[in-house]
């Protein structure tokens, strides 16, 4: 049995430092500020680890602490559900944050707003660790919401600059969107089920199923449990940027390079991917919502790296790599193969934010500057830099032995594995397709910054340099991860084994025998390494970096050339499906126009001019001009109105007897 204070004090001392740096934060010095909130994290990241090792040995915890709520049968109590995919999360959260956290001393250094920072990344650390460690739906809710709001400050950090503002807007109506088909879901849960609690719930889904329970939605009839698992997924697909509900994620590069680290990899991005592994009990026994969820994740793992081929700002290739990334993981929940997608959720998370904090590197040394096409040759000037991004490359292209070699692969063999008839057809095209692509925009990236022709301004030369320690440590550490993580997960804890039931995962996920893809590649012997470097997934892989190299280091005028020939397609992708268009059109117009109209012709025409100064403003006005005119400050004017007062009092006493 886990200690209880032990686990409180995981996401407690982030939320410590969070509001002690945020309250007092203008009496702390710099170094203080990041003392405080760093210390917190890493102090978490650690008891994380020891958690880790108890789990690893047959711990687990599962309890409530205090109620929260209580009205009724209405119970909502605050507890922990430590289980071996708790665990994985909680240490990955922790351990990337804590190199955020340390990366950012650097980073920020000399920033106005310094111990604001460090405060909102620790509370969002908080915010993600009481979502995943929470052991009921509405502290799920609760972390859901805090980690949107968190991200809306961190993203809108730079309140100054109106393109901040503006992408911050972006990130919380998007997510309030998706946060409503969220709540939905949640709602639907307590209605079906009568209670919020993990066990409760899966516990009951096989009854639901068995007695049919159905409802008309739209005109649609469909199961509840189809309901519940598509409302959850609606939630999903807003906060960790699937297709419609993408656009906000690009838009998030506005602020620090170090919150783009921290959402992109290892929190707010990663949420939805967790509650849908989590509720595995609940999605098994929906096709339908297995089939969406492999279909929007294809199309957003293939739409998201088309993106990408031809993005100019450094951060933004990296942020569409994120959603095209998030895609592959959804198709693994789709396709039931939930302990790959949180294997490459883990993997991931490391590579990921190494290529930010690497990025973030680069544009410290060049003067702020993101565009790629003013950047090369900066290899010789930022060697650490240069091999940890190189390390960080390789992972996200799935080279062996790198991280992302080891996870993706295995999600790629498991769509193919898995009959889900055209849907798992398309998706198995998707994610294939994509890994050439994945490769050589990663690449691309890689020879315009570090290799290619010098465009570095003449301005910026002399201040280009290798980033201080501080910085550079933290990209050695999650380098470490990008390079061993995918085979210590495989080799040392069976993460991914088909053999073992969910391999690591044990109990802590569900998948029902008849869907189970990792189980077909163990009966059919396709697993392991050796297996993977033999197949397409590696060979395109290498392809993509080998264009890329042809491209941007070799012929250096080929792109150009191939952009000009295929112009109305390479523009396309460059206004990235023009998505922002349609919302534009479709939604913000509209939406505009009818506040103009209601504006002038209800506020303006109908209240101010009408109804407020026309009559009841009017009204008032006429009759103090009335009463305005009785007032002639003459003496016997006044004691006539008493006489006549004193007669009318009277006259109605008698009437009254």
């Amino acid at each position: 049995m886990l200690n209880s204070t032990e686990l409180l004090a995981i996401p407690a001392l982030p939320l410590i430092a969070s509001l002690v740096v945020g309250l007092f934060g203008w009496a702390l010095k710099e170094k203080l500020s990041h003392t405080i909130t760093s210390a917190s994290v890493i102090l978490s990241a650690l008891l994380s680890a020891h958690v880790f090792t108890q789990v690893l040995g047959g711990a687990s915890f599962y309890g409530n602490f205090w109620t929260w709520m209580l009205s009724d049968t209405f119970v909502v109590p605050v507890g922990m559900m430590i289980d071996q995919l708790t665990v994985i999360m909680m240490l990955t959260v922790t351990v990337v944050s804590s190199c955020v956290h340390i990366y950012t001393i650097g980073y920020m250094h000399g920033d106005p707003g310094y111990s604001r920072f460090f405060s909102y990344i620790s509370g969002f650390t908080f915010s993600m660790l009481v979502l995943v460690m929470g052991n009921n739906f509405f502290t799920l809710f609760f972390g859901w919401e805090a980690v949107g709001l968190v991200s809306y400050l961190l993203i809108g950090f730079w309140f100054k600059r109106e393109s901040a503002n503006f992408a911050a807007m972006k990130a919380f109506i998007v997510n309030r969107v998706g946060d409503f088909g969220f709540l939905v879901g949640v709602l639907a849960i307590w209605y079906y089920f009568g209670s919020f609690d993990y066990r409760d719930v899966f516990a009951q889904v096989p009854a639901l199923v068995a007695q049919g329970d159905s409802l008309h939605f739209l005109g649609w009839e469909m199961s509840a449990i189809t309901f519940i698992c598509l409302s959850l997924f609606v939630g999903a697909m807003g906060k960790s940027g699937q297709v419609p509900l993408h656009v906000w994620l690009p838009d998030s590069m506005e602020g620090p390079t170090p919150i783009s680290a921290l959402i992109h990899a290892a929190t707010m991005v990663t949420a939805g991917v967790f509650m849908v592994a989590r509720c595995s009990p609940m999605f098994e026994y929906s096709e339908t919502a297995l089939a969406a969820v492999v279909f929007v994740g294809a199309v957003t793992a293939w739409m998201c790296a088309t993106i990408g081929l031809v993005q100019t700002d450094i951060k933004r290739v990296i942020a569409y790599s994120t959603c095209s990334q998030l895609g592959y993981m959804f198709v693994a929940c789709g396709v039931s193969a939930y302990s790959a997608a949180i294997f490459h959720l883990m993997t991931h998370a490391y590579f990921k934010a190494l290529l930010f904090l690497a990025a973030g590197s680069v544009i410290h040394a060049v003067m702020a500057e993101q565009d790629l096409r003013k950047m090369g040759q900066l290899r010789k000037a930022m060697p650490v830099t240069y091999i940890t991004m190189l390390i960080a490359a390789l992972a996200l292209s799935g080279v062996p032995p790198f991280a992302g070699f080891w996870s993706k692969d295995l999600i790629i063999e498991a769509v193919g594995a898995r009959e889900m008839g055209l849907v798992g057809d398309f998706a198995y095209f998707a994610v294939l397709s994509a890994v050439f692509m994945t490769a050589f925009y990663t690449f691309r990236m890689f020879f315009l910054t570090f290799h290619n022709s010098d465009r570095v301004a003449a301005k910026t030369k002399p201040h280009v340099h290798e980033s201080p320690k501080v910085i550079t440590i933290p990209l050695m550490i999650l380098a470490v991860g990008a390079l061993l993580t995918g085979a210590w997960g495989v080799m040392g804890l069976d993460i991914a084994n088909p053999e073992i039931a969910n391999g690591y995962f044990g109990s802590s996920l569900f998948v029902l025998d008849a869907h189970n893809p990792l189980m077909t590649l163990a009966e059919e012997g396709e697993h392991g390494w050796y297996h993977f470097v033999f197949t397409a997934p590696f060979w395109l892989a290498i392809s993509g970096i080998g264009l890329a190299y042809a491209m941007y280091f070799r012929e250096t005028d080929m792109p150009a050339k191939l952009a000009a020939a295929s112009k109305p397609v390479y523009t396309f992708i460059l206004n990235k499906w023009y998505w922002d268009e349609l919302y534009a059109k479709t939604v913000m117009y509209p939406a505009q126009g009818l506040g103009r109209w209601l504006w002038q012709k209800g506020d303006l025409a109908m209240i101010d001019k009408g109804l407020i100064h026309g009559g009841i403003v009017g009204g008032v006005l006429a009759g103090m001009n009335r009463m305005r005119a009785m007032q002639t400050g003459y003496v016997y004017h006044y004691a006539f109105a008493m006489i006549i007062g004193v007669f009318a009092t009277l006259t109605y006493l008698v009437l009254k007897g």
